[in-house]
């Protein structure tokens, strides 16, 4: 059996919440253990901060947070229409609309303890097991997505319906 749902959120601090409070309600309710409901709420709390300060040039515009639970994995990818990434790939690779892009490509392992900014995706690749970053196809915006290998309560709905 697999879960997926999908927000489109408006890019204020107050949709923060939110998105991490329907997580935390699909996972408890589908049997996920406690400590990785906490990882995948705080790597998305941190995703969500981020497409809200970086997402866009003011304008409250959205953006789309979608889950997937599939097996033991889980999939969160929160996108918006910001300026992207700077070297990330848009999909297809090397396609039109590549183009250089104002932000750089994150490199969060290096983001020193006492910086203001960066913390957030150093979480997110501390909490999760796989993490990529890319820009939206043919228009402006950016992608960042992370995996999380699930493990389950015992008597867990979601594994015994499989």
């Amino acid at each position: 059996m697999s879960i997926w749902w999908s927000l489109h959120l408006r890019r204020e601090a107050a949709s923060v919440p939110l998105a991490r409070r329907l997580l935390l309600g699909t996972m408890e309710t589908a049997g996920v253990d406690p400590d990785i409901c906490y990882d995948l709420s705080v790597a998305l709390s941190e995703a969500c901060a981020n497409a809200v300060e970086h997402g866009g040039d003011g304008a409250p515009e959205d953006y789309r947070v979608t889950v997937f639970i599939d097996g033991d994995t889980c999939r969160i990818e929160v996108t918006d229409s910001g300026p992207g990434f700077r070297g990330a790939p848009s999909a297809p690779p090397h396609s039109p609309a590549d183009r250089p892009l104002p932000a750089p490509v994150p490199a969060p392992a290096q983001a020193p303890a006492f910086a203001e900014d960066g913390r957030g995706l150093f979480l997110i690749e501390a909490l999760t097991d796989h993490v990529r970053y890319r820009n939206r196809t043919g228009r402006p915006g950016a992608v960042v997505s992370f995996d999380k290998i699930l493990k389950w309560r015992e008597g867990a709905a979601l594994p015994m319906a499989s």
